[in-house]
């Protein structure tokens, strides 16, 4: 009689670490399951997570075990304790800020990385980390039809928070004030130094001065025309402006793709005045820049190719998992002056021949963020990728139109890709009754859980946010956006 096996799942983890295949597949079954109920019709769970402040960390205790427990007990406290306090962004109407859904290549790369565990510091703690990211940003840069890829160094950060903030503080060592040796207080041989971008721009912006010791205060917001574009005019003129203060024009953000509007900003009008004035040029692409891969809307990223630094984020709208934000400058030596820093212990016999990209953020240890980048590329092709931000801008229009035809509502801005905003507006109602009424129409609609949507202020009144960016997203999820929007409206 063979004896019975032992329930790998029901056990401690061995003390020696070893690897045991059994829990592995395990917990791949659990993250399968949980991917699958977003593709069942049937059976999909609330966008929205339902729970209320302070239901999780009841459920936890105050301190941790001292006994190992079994992997079953834990990934059935995930079941129970964590899932139900998670927000679907795989969701199919998740319709809220900008998508952030993954694909099954880019979670099974995410899963190899987690497997490698590899450190991406240096060339030599893994090459093939630091020359997959070089190439595959080579890739992404010429699927977005933009020249000469390899004039421009590519790497890739977690957000594009952090693209940023590198892509000012490149500008600030270019400036030429030895910032990083001496620093900014109490110095009189430096001026003010003013930064640049639209009244639409992402709160990134203001959040990289804070850190870099430039201060929000010189965060200049120049006015919109009535698309929500920067007015070259106004840029200019503030510029003068603060020349003649005394101040140091330091950088411009435009942006490629607003968060409330995704308005594009005229760069190649923006590049001009930037290349008279000796102003360091930073587009924000994050959203709208991966729009490129496909042809006929290569027109957003018109004078890209000017800017000194460039950021886009393909876990927004390419469908690979969080968190990629891949940034690009052309003055490498410039950012690597600014960050690099090496300590003996890091000092390797290649360092002349290769690329260590340690030297060109905040980060020593990095993650192997690329390989599911190039998985992604590679299971969808440009093609692919291209045909489905098609369709994503398709509904997005289709909607604008629904929204268009109907007196009561009214849309808000252009609709120049997949975001559509929109408010309820009946006629004769106040501007004032008006907003009221859409953030009740907009808490309705999340808290009945079937969709989720955002909002934002253009012009000082409340307007509402469709988002199509989600991988599994059909027609039939927008059309429920909208009918649930109409039944909150008569509601209301």
């Amino acid at each position: 009689m063979t004896a019975p096996t032992a329930n790998p799942l029901t056990a401690p983890v061995p003390a020696s670490g070893d690897f045991d295949a059994a829990v592995l597949e395990a917990g791949v079954d659990r993250i399968l399951t949980l991917f699958q109920r977003l593709h069942d019709a049937g059976a999909l769970p609330p966008v929205l997570s339902q729970v209320t402040p302070g239901t999780i960390a009841d459920q936890l205790p105050a301190l941790p075990p001292r006994v190992a427990e079994p992997i079953e007990t834990i990934l059935g406290d995930v079941e129970r304790i964590i899932v139900p306090g998670i927000t679907h962004w795989h969701h199919p109407s998740f319709f809220a800020y900008f998508a952030n859904s993954s694909s099954v290549p880019s979670l099974l790369g995410e899963f190899l990385t987690s497997g490698l565990n590899a450190n991406a510091m240096l060339w030599v703690t893994s090459p093939a980390a630091t020359e997959l990211e070089e190439r595959v940003l080579q890739w992404l840069w010429t699927a977005m039809g933009l020249p000469d890829a390899t004039s421009w160094f590519g790497m890739i950060t977690d957000t594009a928070s952090m693209s940023t903030l590198l892509a000012i503080a490149a500008a600030r060592e270019a400036a030429g004030y030895d910032v990083r040796r001496k620093g900014l207080a109490g110095r009189v041989d430096v001026p003010v130094l003013r930064v640049y971008c639209s009244e639409q721009t992402h709160s990134s912006i203001d959040k990289a001065c804070i850190t870099l010791g430039i201060g929000s205060d010189n965060v200049v917001k120049i006015p919109v025309d009535d698309a929500f574009r920067m007015r070259v005019d106004a840029l200019e003129a503030a510029m003068t402006a603060d020349r003649a203060a005394g101040m140091r024009p330091l950088a411009v953000v435009a942006t490629i793709g607003t968060t409330s509007t995704t308005s594009v900003d005229p760069v190649p009008a923006i590049a001009d005045l930037c290349a008279r004035e000796q102003v360091w040029l930073h587009v924000d692409a994050a959203y709208a820049g991966v729009m490129g891969i496909a042809p006929e809307f290569r027109w957003a990223l018109a004078g890209v190719d000017r800017a000194d630094s460039m950021v886009t984020n393909p876990h927004k709208w390419l469908f690979t998992t969080m968190d990629c934000s891949a940034f690009w400058t052309r003055h490498q030596d410039v950012l690597r002056s600014a960050f690099s820093l090496v300590a003996e212990y890091l000092v390797t016999a290649r360092d002349q021949q290769v690329v260590n990209y340690m030297d060109y953020g905040v980060q020593l240890g990095r993650r192997f963020r690329a390989l599911k980048l190039w998985m992604v590329m590679r299971a969808f092709g440009t093609d692919g990728l291209a045909s489905r931000l098609r369709d994503h801008c398709a509904m997005a229009r289709e909607f604008a139109a629904w929204v268009d035809a109907d007196p009561a509502w009214t849309l808000s801005a252009p609709v120049p890709f997949s975001l559509v905003c929109f408010r309820h507006a009946p006629e004769g109602m106040s501007d004032a009754d008006a907003d009221a009424m859409n953030a009740r129409i907009l808490a309705d609609v999340n808290a009945a859980g079937r969709v989720f949507l955002s909002h934002t202020r253009l012009h000082g009144r409340h307007v509402l946010r469709l988002a199509i960016g989600n991988i599994l997203t059909a027609r039939e999820h927008v059309a429920l956006a909208w009918s649930e929007l109409q039944r909150a409206a008569r509601a209301s």
